[in-house]
């Protein structure tokens, strides 16, 4: 159950689902370690690499939301496409399709050098299965010096696992909230991700949106260790209640969020934390400011 609500359908249904999935898939590389992109220490704050998804600040731009991480106490970020470069630059866009990407590659790279942070994640980002088209994204990856890219392109597994193992870059799936109602979406239920990339290379996993799972009634924790060993990045976020409801700062909503990060570490996770606060658009830093430093508590003030 999600945080004390009483949710016995469905959580009854997914916890016998996730018994038989993994019994009749025999998840043996799930269970192993992936191989994540190694985030150097000094970048991590109470054992995590943990900053914002600049989404978190899409009415700024992303120098502005560079300076915004920073402020709050991030040291990682993740980019996504179509944010505005800087208000200096405003017809520079972060993106991979950008006809001048070399150039917003080395502003953005200046730009978090003055910051001492570093870039580690790309999405959501669509992966297209044309491979030229998607060699685009991998090729962006690369050049900004990322760890992974997070997408919910599930139908492009073949080239994705390509190219991963080209580039080197790990790939996750993302969740939106969904429900049983809608069969065409799939990518909300851990279940779907876990079987997507069974037997696939280590270096694709899952992008977990723990947010996004209380807006689907599921349990953030069990869904983490639904998908263990295959995690590649988070969106952690902490909701005002299950369902339809607004973020708020760690700890003070329902996705229990210290039982996240304890599955995350026993887990050995490596891969980065994108706090990815959809709430107060306007000023919201105060907030992003006590999610870390809710991490930042959690190991030990570090």
């Amino acid at each position: 159950m999600v945080a004390g609500q009483a949710e016995p359908t469905m959580f009854s249904t997914h916890t016998i689902i996730r018994s038989l999935t993994l019994t009749a898939l025999g998840f043996a590389t799930a269970l192993a370690a992936p191989a994540q992109s190694t985030i150097p220490d000094e970048f991590k704050t109470g054992g995590f690499a943990i900053g914002c998804q600049a989404y978190t600040f899409n009415r700024f731009t992303a120098f502005e939301a560079i300076e915004k991480c920073a402020q709050a106490g991030g040291k990682v970020i993740e980019f996504y496409p179509g944010q505005k470069l800087s208000k200096e630059e405003p017809k520079l866009t972060v993106s991979h399709d950008s006809p001048n990407v070399d150039e917003v590659v080395a502003k953005l790279q200046a730009k978090l050098a003055q910051h001492k942070m570093k870039a580690v994640n790309y999405g959501v980002v669509p992966v297209s299965k044309d491979e030229a088209a998607a060699r685009k994204v991998f090729e962006f990856a690369k050049k900004m010096g990322l760890g992974a890219i997070t997408t919910e392109s599930t139908d492009a597994i073949e080239v994705i696992e390509k190219l991963v193992k080209e580039y080197d870059v790990c790939v996750g799936f993302h969740n939106h909230p969904g429900n049983m109602s809608n069969p065409n979406y799939k990518v909300w239920n851990p279940l779907f991700i876990a079987g997507v990339v069974n037997g696939r290379d280590k270096r694709i996993g899952a992008a977990a949106d723990t947010g996004h799972w209380c807006t689907s009634k599921l349990n953030p924790v069990e869904c983490l260790k639904i998908l263990k060993g295959r995690i590649i990045s988070a969106h952690l976020k902490d909701k005002q209640e299950s369902g339809p409801s607004h973020d708020v700062p760690y700890g003070e909503g329902v996705a229990n969020i210290k039982a996240c990060l304890d599955e995350l570490k026993a887990q050995g996770f490596q891969g980065n934390i994108s706090i990815e606060y959809e709430y107060n658009w306007e000023n919201n830093v105060p907030e992003v400011t006590k999610c870390i430093d809710f991490v930042r508590n959690y190991g030990g003030g570090k």
